[in-house]
């Protein structure tokens, strides 16, 4: 994306970008914000829909889910 290019954003498309951005981890979220930027430019067209289609894809990229596992022991989960 240029420095040229402009994407317009509602107030809430906006915020849904910003609050998909909190759980990136802070040295990776430049990436993920351009990222985003890049796939909305590459749009035809945006909306809601199309904005949050953008962050879920470019969120499965950026986004490392935490370990929970404290160890892989002392903890027992209905779910191991």
């Amino acid at each position: 994306m240029g420095p040229s290019m402009t994407i317009r954003l509602t107030d809430s498309e906006l915020d849904a970008v910003m609050a998909a951005a909190r759980p990136i981890a802070v040295e990776r979220r430049d990436a993920f914000l351009q990222d985003v930027a890049a796939e909305l430019a590459a749009l035809p067209m945006l909306g809601a829909g199309a904005v949050h289609r953008a962050i879920a894809m470019v969120q499965r990229r950026h986004f490392d889910p935490p370990n929970l596992a404290v160890g892989g022991q002392g903890r027992s989960s209905k779910y191991r």
